[in-house]
């Protein structure tokens, strides 16, 4: 999916004396995007692996599109899910009722679930928050007279809200993209909704996702792990996610700096995910990345579900989402992981014409969590135990 040019035109029209700039930039970066070599459905070697030219890519750029990972019956699943989610959401911060009077989504949640922002402002940019890592602040276009005070653009622990989110993360051919990457004994990140509604959604600030370990001498390209973000409306270079191709590669990045030099937030080599619905992206947390605010027309909604390896998380002590600061243990990591199989079972009842993937840390234990349509289990809070580094 490519940004329509009507779409281009609305967003830089935003931008002031900086609209041809902005255009040319959208434009240039849209075209860089689609040129690379790092494009695909996932493929495998006459071994079952997956594909060396694909792993390659993925570590020379730092993300790689995976086309058509998602058929549309999935996606419909997904966009029923969404629909129920938004209209589930409080009416407000700190509501407790939706729109129809009954209890808002994540009531009763003790883990932190939904993440407001004033339409297209940039809620983290050139603060503190999460240890400071979105060092500038993108530019806030301004919203529509009639635009709402806040909106939700992030619902982290989408997995207890959403059973088509929670099959999608046991899509057997992601999870064989996963163990080849971070090694068989993989391990959670998080789970998050990025929402970005035309007119409405946030920016977020050029950041890279890891905390824990940039002065690690161990520290390599992978350290931090990565995202899947799977697309369900598509993703174009007004509403998506930019990333700087290599810069995984580089430790921690004085975004300051690069900033300075490009003379504008408008970072130099920077370029979208540019993608249709069905795709998903595997995306290196330590990529400098980031999205401007949506003036454009096109929706994007990314399922978001991130993988550590094992080693870099194993007896770490780092500050999450939700409180202080907690130390990964083998228990912890263990029942984190119990999500995997979990949904590669919901799945399988969905999916029966695929093959189930077999996460091998759990694969041989007599509790191995399992689906049960009729009565699903109670995943409230599930996301306490995430895995942030």
């Amino acid at each position: 999916m490519s940004s329509s040019i009507a779409s281009i035109d609305a967003c830089a029209a935003h931008y002031g004396a900086d609209e041809q700039a902005m255009r040319d930039y959208l434009l240039a970066g849209e075209e860089k995007a689609l040129a690379m070599g790092n494009r695909g459905p996932v493929r495998f070697d006459d071994d079952g692996n997956v594909h060396p030219d694909i792993l390659s890519a993925y570590d020379r750029y730092g993300f790689y599109v995976f086309t058509g990972v998602l058929a549309e019956d999935e996606l419909a699943d997904l966009r029923a899910d969404l629909e129920d989610i938004q209209d589930r959401l409080p009416t407000a911060r700190g509501a407790k009722t939706d729109r129809a009077g009954r209890p808002a989504l994540s009531t009763g949640c003790k883990s932190k679930t939904l993440q407001w922002a004033r339409p297209l402002s940039d809620p983290l940019g050139g603060t503190k928050l999460l240890d400071g890592r979105h060092q500038v602040k993108l530019h806030e276009p301004s919203a529509a007279s009639d635009a709402p005070a806040e909106v939700v653009y992030v619902i982290l622990g989408s997995l207890q809200f959403s059973d088509a989110c929670l099959r999608t993360y046991g899509h057997p051919d992601l999870l064989r993209v996963a163990a080849a990457v971070n090694g068989d004994d993989f391990v959670p990140f998080n789970d998050v909704l990025f929402i970005k509604d035309p007119g409405l959604g946030a920016a977020v600030s050029w950041h890279q996702d890891g905390i824990t370990h940039w002065d690690n001498p161990a520290l390599d390209g992978g350290t931090h792990g990565f995202n899947f973000m799977a697309q369900v409306y598509g993703s174009t270079a007004v509403n998506g996610v930019w990333v700087v191709p290599g810069t995984h590669k580089m430790g921690k990045v004085d975004i300051t700096q690069l900033v300075a030099a490009a003379g504008s937030e408008r970072l130099q080599d920077a370029v979208p995910l540019i993608c249709n619905p069905g795709d998903v992206v595997i995306c290196n947390r330590q990529l400098v990345h980031g999205s401007f605010a949506n003036t454009g027309f096109e929706r994007r909604v990314t399922v978001n579900f991130g993988f550590h390896r094992r080693a870099s998380v194993e007896g770490v002590t780092a500050n999450g989402m939700n409180g202080e600061g907690k130390s990964y243990d083998a228990d912890w990591i263990s029942k984190r992981s119990r999500m995997i199989p979990l949904a590669v079972s919901a799945r399988s009842q969905r999916f029966d014409d695929q093959s189930p993937y077999t996460y091998a840390p759990l694969s041989d234990t007599e509790d191995t969590p399992r689906w049960d349509n009729h009565n699903p289990p109670d995943l409230t809070d599930y996301n306490l135990l995430d895995l942030y580094i």
